[in-house]
This record gives C-alpha cells, structure tokens and sequence, in this order.
C-alpha cells in the first residue's frame, strides 16, 4: 500500500511526503524528499525489498532513517536497509538499547522472522535539530508509548510515531507510562499553529483536528 501527500509549507517550500505500509503489522513508513534526490524514511518495519524498489523507482538516495521509538514493528529491517543504502539511522537514547535486545523490542512475540541488530546509529536528544539534505527535521522527545519515543518537525509536518494517533494514542502497556503519556500530549497540545500529523499507523490526521476532537488530548487540556 502507497499514498501521497504533495503540499506546500509555512516558507513556501515544496514537500513531497510517500507512505508505504511494511512489515507484519503495517506500520507507516513515511518517505520524505529532502530535494537533490535525497530522501529521510521515518520507520522501516519489514519488507525492505520493497522500500529500496521504491527508492530506486523514484530514483532517490536515502540519507537518514529516523526512528521514532524501537519497537520491533519499526525496525524491523532498519538494518536490511541500512546495509544497502549507508543511510544514517537515529534514535532516542532512551530506546538504543531496544535496537538489539529482542524482548524489549518486542521482536519475540510480534514475529517469527529473525531480528538483525542495528549495530550503528546516533542518538537524538530533545529539541535537537537534524539537517538532511535541504531539510531541517527538530527532535521533539515524547516518551509515554516507550520512554524514547519521539516525533520528528519539519515545516508543517509532524512524524508523530505511536505516538498520536487519528482520534487515539498508542499504547502504553508496553514499557511505556501512561502519566509520561499525559505529558507528551500536553506538549504536543501547546505547540504553536498546526501541523499535518503522520503517524506509525492508520491515515494522516492534523494537529488541529486531534486537539478538538482526540479524546485523549482534550483530557490534557
């Protein structure tokens, strides 16, 4: 499965924004032209054959994979894919240590494929700001479904991961805390002006939207 978003940000800029669902679960894997032929992929949960048809399709070069937590439905075949293309890969330092361990990531119950370690990768603080290609992506750490998971900006487009979701949240019942939850929706909430939201699962929604009609956020508020 494959949607895609063509918009125009606050600056002006072009942004061509693909989707594809990989992996058992079908997790969002959201793919993001950073102009020149780079691109930045949030999340690679499975079937890394088909993400590098992709990119070969579109004749892009992957420069950065950013994870917005690490669970195994996101990194999957993080390392397929980084072993092919060299793609930088980034993570919170809260869920590094979830890149290797198959119990914390939870690849033992989710499936029966063997997980490869990510062995190379460079860890994110809050507010940090990632330059790829021509495009700024700013860290926004917001720990609740894991203690590392975060969202990723750039322009009016928020990665939110599991996260926010259309209408819910993720859950929090696996290594996540639900007060920390709380307070990540609480600082999504407060944020200035509105974003286009992407999350780890199900369709596009808008920050807007979830603070008037998500149930979980306007509890926060």
């Amino acid at each position: 499965n494959l949607y895609t978003v063509l918009y125009t940000g606050r600056k002006g800029v072009f942004m061509r924004i693909d989707t594809l669902q990989l992996g058992v679960l079908g997790a969002n894997c959201h793919i993001i032209d950073c102009g020149g032929g780079v691109c930045a992929a949030v999340d690679i949960g499975g079937d890394a054959e088909i993400l590098l048809q992709f990119l070969d399709a579109h004749h892009l070069t992957l420069k950065a994979i950013l994870l917005t937590h690490g669970h195994f439905d996101h990194i999957g075949d993080v390392e397929a894919v980084r072993e092919k293309t060299g793609a930088q890969v980034y993570i919170h330092e809260a869920d590094a240590p979830m890149l290797s361990d198959v119990r914390r990531n939870l690849a033992y119950q989710i499936s029966p494929l063997p997980f490869r370690s990510i062995r190379e990768y460079r860890t994110v603080t809050d507010g940090e700001a990632l330059t790829i290609g021509e495009r700024v992506f700013t860290v926004l750490h917001t720990p609740g479904h894991t203690s590392g998971s975060v969202c990723y900006l750039t322009e009016t487009a928020m990665f939110s991961g599991d996260t926010l979701f259309s209408g819910s949240i993720g859950r929090t019942d696996l290594g996540g805390n639900l007060q920390e939850m709380r307070s990540s929706l609480q600082k999504l909430s407060a944020l200035d002006g509105d974003y286009d939201v992407y999350s780890g699962h199900g369709t596009a929604t808008s920050l807007d939207v979830e603070r008037r009609t998500n149930p979980y956020m306007r509890s926060t508020q």
